[in-house]
């Protein structure tokens, strides 16, 4: 069985091989675009992650070894929506790991205030601690928005989303695993980063630490939400051991 690394696919689109090579990729709101589209495939949404994928193929008509993946995924889509799949014996949301912090209204844990010049160090499936409604949006906790603005340190895995040297804006996810195994993170729990302008960092395949102003806002492309979370870096380091 071919096992696809999408977030890879849609962020750089290089191999494990290819990972140090300097390579053009598509415009950043393809890439996001695709992850989006991605997390709703995965999900089993494919009302929602077809015209997002049929967007994809226009956008990358001169790239015909991406349409191949899109294509048939398209194909699926259509026929799931044909023949919707019944599966009563649903128990559990894939990707969702037994440790995982509480998202229901009435047991998660609410985000204390930030004081003033307080670096609040999580883990990011803390920080995204809600059920989010990834298509229409509109349901982050209020506790959640008054985190824009406060200092914050994640750690992580990075999925560089322009190139692979030089990397100016990245993907921090939780864990690559899930992604390897067609089980790519929510998008409360994706974390688009962005470094200084002229401080670009390098390619870094190990857990990283990552330190910077959080901006907790619902960002979309061409009518898709593609992120809630961005934040602007000061700090770009490998996690202590």
């Amino acid at each position: 069985m071919k096992i696809r690394n999408w977030l890879v696919t849609a962020a750089i689109g290089l191999s494990s091989t290819a990972m140090a090579q300097t390579t053009t990729q598509p415009a950043v709101t393809s890439a996001a675009l695709e992850v989006r589209a991605t997390q709703a495939f995965s999900r089993g949404e494919y009302a929602l992650a077809l015209p997002m994928f049929r967007k994809l193929v226009i956008a990358y008509k001169d790239q015909p070894d991406k349409i191949g993946p899109i294509a048939e995924e398209i194909r699926v889509c259509e026929k799931n929506l044909a023949n919707p799949p019944v599966d009563p014996n649903a128990a559990v949301t894939p990707g969702v790991a037994s440790n995982d912090p509480p998202v229901a209204a009435d047991k998660r844990i609410p985000h204390p205030l930030p004081k003033p010049g307080q670096v609040q160090e999580m883990a990011i499936k803390e920080l995204g601690n809600f059920e989010y409604d990834a298509e229409h949006g509109g349901n982050i906790p209020k506790d959640v928005k008054a985190l824009t603005g406060s200092t914050v340190k994640l750690r992580g895995y990075m999925i560089p989303m322009d190139q692979a040297e030089r990397i100016s804006q990245f993907a921090l996810v939780p864990s690559l695993f899930a992604c390897c195994f067609g089980q790519p993170p929510q998008i409360q729990h994706t974390i688009v980063v962005k470094c200084p302008e002229g401080k670009a960092v390098s390619y870094f395949p190990d857990e990283i630490s990552v330190e910077g102003k959080l901006k907790v806002e619902e960002q979309k492309d061409d009518g898709y939400i593609v992120s809630v979370f961005q934040m602007d870096a000061s700090s770009v380091k490998p996690a202590p051991k």
